[in-house]
């Protein structure tokens, strides 16, 4: 079978099933894993180069505040023909971040192989880890992928067991930085199953941006650190739209030394399977909790 994934979160769940070797074709953001994607033609590209701009000319640029403005993607429609896919994976939930439902289905309307298109739209932590299953159904692979759901459900009660009855921190993720943006969608669960309280954000809830108020006075014990897209070491470039703000200093986050740089698109931003590896990370920084293997500098670190 011939796979595009028109999505980075999809084409990990590829990978978690086994089959990155039908892929022949991804966006240029699909980079897990690495070995297997390297090689695997890549038929979007990004309206800007984001490296040059700040969060807030990011946000500018795709429509500000609302967050539905113009997809950071463009997808090569002559490209995608070429590869004549049989199924092509794709999303409805974010038209920003990815290439909507509507502009592939639009896109496939013009080609002749007439591909199955599969729209994941997952919200909870429930949601990321069906996709498996339905994914799996499609590509013909679903006792596999009810295998794999079974395991990484284990893997998530294995961190709420191990953080059961500890003391739960009160816990603000940020997923952007300017404007100011809480992560909502899975990631509350994955603080929950962590043994944290989280704030400003419900499971499954599609978030806005919020006034630096509202977070101040949230007063969270715990602030998490992981804009949508950006790597850690990004994120540290714009550490000063965090520290300059007025009251930064006495937030107890803060004062406690509790403000931690997370790997935002491996762990949390993404609709994968590597969610519940976000939450094992969450374990040891809310408790210090191994919770799988050790927690390493890349994916997690206190800002200091």
């Amino acid at each position: 079978m011939r796979i595009v994934s028109l999505l980075p979160a999809a084409t990990d769940i590829v990978a978690e099933l086994g089959l990155s070797a039908d892929l022949v074709g991804r966006t240029h953001e699909c980079d897990w894993p690495p070995r297997d994607v390297a090689g695997v033609p890549v038929v979007t590209s990004a309206e800007f180069s984001s490296d040059s701009l700040t969060s807030r000319e990011i946000s500018a640029a795709v429509g500000g505040a609302a967050h539905s403005g113009s997809s950071l993607y463009t997808l090569d429609i002559e490209a995608l023909g070429a590869l004549a896919p049989d199924v092509v994976l794709t999303q409805d939930l974010c038209d920003v971040c990815a290439v909507s439902y509507e502009g592939v289905s639009r896109a496939v309307r013009v080609l002749d192989s007439g591909p199955r298109i599969l729209s994941l739209e997952p919200r909870t932590l429930d949601d990321v880890l069906d996709c498996l299953v339905t994914v799996g159904e499609l590509l013909g692979v679903r006792e596999r992928a009810e295998q794999r759901r079974a395991e990484l459900l284990a893997r998530l009660g294995t961190v709420r067991r191990l953080t059961a009855g500890r003391a739960r921190p009160r816990v603000v993720a940020i997923e952007w930085l300017d404007p100011l943006w809480p992560a909502g969608h899975w990631v509350p669960e994955q603080i929950d199953a962590a043994g944290g309280e989280p704030l400003l954000a419900s499971p499954g809830e599609h978030t806005g941006p919020m006034t630096w108020d509202a977070l101040r006075d949230a007063r969270p014990d715990v602030l998490l650190l992981l804009p949508c897209g950006f790597p850690p070491e990004r994120t540290l470039r714009e550490r000063e739209l965090l520290t300059s703000l007025p009251g930064w200093n006495a937030l107890p986050a803060v004062r406690a030394g509790d403000v931690w740089v997370l790997d935002g698109p491996a762990y949390f931003n993404r609709p994968g399977p590597r969610v519940v590896r976000g939450a094992e990370v969450l374990a040891q920084v809310l408790h210090g909790v191994r919770a799988g293997e050790v927690v390493t500098g890349t994916e997690a670190f206190p800002l200091g």
